[in-house]
């Protein structure tokens, strides 16, 4: 038995969810196969360290330890291939570690910054940022300095090609890039003529309806840790001298807090995980 579909049959809210539902699927495969790699090489090296009998309780370590912090399963993997390897005698992977305060988050009007956690804070610079420009538009960015380049983290208001197209963005060929660089505010005021795009980017800026964008990178030290976009819907000029002040302020409130982050809450994670397979029989750390 054959069906047949008459025209506008997949124009449905069910068809579109399928879709929407699809979509999810790609870039959950997509950010999978991106992390694989990476996390199969900090499983290597915890089996390697701590005499683990295979893969999966490796993966345990450090989905127990992802979890009980809150901290991205990628962000952690990266810590362990990253940083010193523990003495193997030492109890503590960081011992004589000062750990300092969470720098202040006023800005956010986030109150406790020591409990905040980082999709929320990301979610709030992102919102902050919208309001100051008043636009509905845009999206945030952390840096991977052993990728060289940004992923991204949070949207509002972008399609999801726009959203497949910049999930990574390289060290050159867009306006973030070039703010990361120069470590401060880019405004384009035109993507349509703007000589900082490669034409496949400003193709897909233009066809996700923003025609205009300010880009605020997030400093910390001296170096951008991420960057915050507003994306407008037609070409503006420079944004006034106060709100590149208030975005000034906001951009490095949150460089610091995202260092701080990465040199407190992820180095918890990695302590408990250390103390969990020195001593399995007092913490174990099952997958889930």
């Amino acid at each position: 038995m054959t069906e047949t579909f008459k025209g506008g049959a997949w124009d449905t809210d069910d068809a579109r969810d399928d879709l929407a539902h699809l979509r999810d699927q790609v870039r959950h495969l997509r950010a999978q196969a991106r992390n694989r790699p990476l996390i199969a090489e900090a499983q290597g090296i915890l089996r390697e360290r701590y005499r683990l009998a295979d893969a999966e309780a490796a993966f345990a370590l450090l989905q127990h330890a992802s979890q009980r912090f809150n901290v991205r399963l990628r962000t952690l993997a990266g810590a362990v291939v990253r940083l010193e390897r523990p003495d193997d005698r030492a109890d503590q992977w960081f011992p004589g570690r000062v750990r300092h305060p969470a720098p202040a988050l006023d800005s956010l009007a986030i109150d406790d910054a020591s409990r905040a956690h980082r999709g929320a804070v990301l979610g709030a610079v992102l919102s902050q940022t919208l309001a100051v420009t008043s636009t509905h538009m845009g999206n945030v960015q952390v840096g991977d300095h052993a990728a060289g380049g940004l992923w991204l983290e949070k949207h509002a208001g972008l399609s999801e090609d726009f959203v497949d197209f910049f999930d990574f963005v390289g060290d050159e060929g867009t306006a973030c890039a070039q703010a990361a660089k120069d470590m401060q505010q880019v405004t384009v005021r035109d993507v349509a003529t703007d000589p900082v795009f490669t034409e496949d980017a400003r193709r897909a800026i233009l066809e996700a309806g923003s025609r205009s964008a300010h880009s605020v990178p997030l400093i910390s030290g001296g170096r951008c840790v991420g960057m915050v976009s507003a994306h407008f819907e037609r070409p503006i000029q420079d944004l006034h001298a106060a709100q590149r002040r208030a975005l000034e302020h906001t951009g490095r409130e949150v460089g610091r807090w995202l260092a701080w982050y990465d040199r407190t809450v992820v180095l918890d994670a990695l302590e408990h995980l250390h103390h969990a397979a020195r001593h399995p029989d007092m913490t174990r750390a099952r997958r889930r």
